[in-house]
């Protein structure tokens, strides 16, 4: 797997009400870089398992990726099919705070199919993760 980028940030609200706001991939438009966000299949307990996803910046491609879920505190996810990435792995890991709020820890490893130097790929994995972080708060914190 490719080297990882990762950063947090702290929300002021529980992990529940956080990952609720995770697993609405629907919404992804709103608050991330993806410009659409279909869910293709779910588990039983409604979250999605399967979705695709078309992203707009900091580059042009269509996703499909699967997910795993493990309570309101951790969520991985991965690449099954992509135009221009060849591998991609995800994670929201959620630790409640004893003062408060949550610190949401965001790690995310991206490999394109086309020849990408490795600092200009962390440079697009950070502002997947800063944009992701930043949208999250707001629409949780909203």
């Amino acid at each position: 797997m490719a080297e990882q980028t990762e950063s947090s940030i702290h929300i002021a609200a529980d992990a529940a009400a956080i990952m609720d706001v995770i697993a609405d991939l629907a919404s992804y438009p709103e608050w991330t870089n993806y410009s659409s966000a279909e869910v293709m299949e779910q588990f039983e307990d409604g979250r999605p398992a399967l979705a695709k996803f078309e992203l707009t910046s900091p580059l042009r491609d269509v996703q499909i990726m699967k997910y795993e879920w493990t309570g309101d505190d951790h969520v991985d996810w991965h690449l099954v099919e992509g135009q221009l990435t060849k591998s991609v792995h995800g994670t929201y890991q959620l630790i409640t705070e004893e003062s408060g709020g949550t610190t949401v820890l965001y790690r995310l490893a991206v490999d394109t199919r086309i020849p990408t130097i490795g600092a200009l790929r962390r440079k697009a994995e950070k502002v997947i993760i800063d944009t992701a972080l930043k949208g999250l708060k707001a629409r949780v914190e909203g």
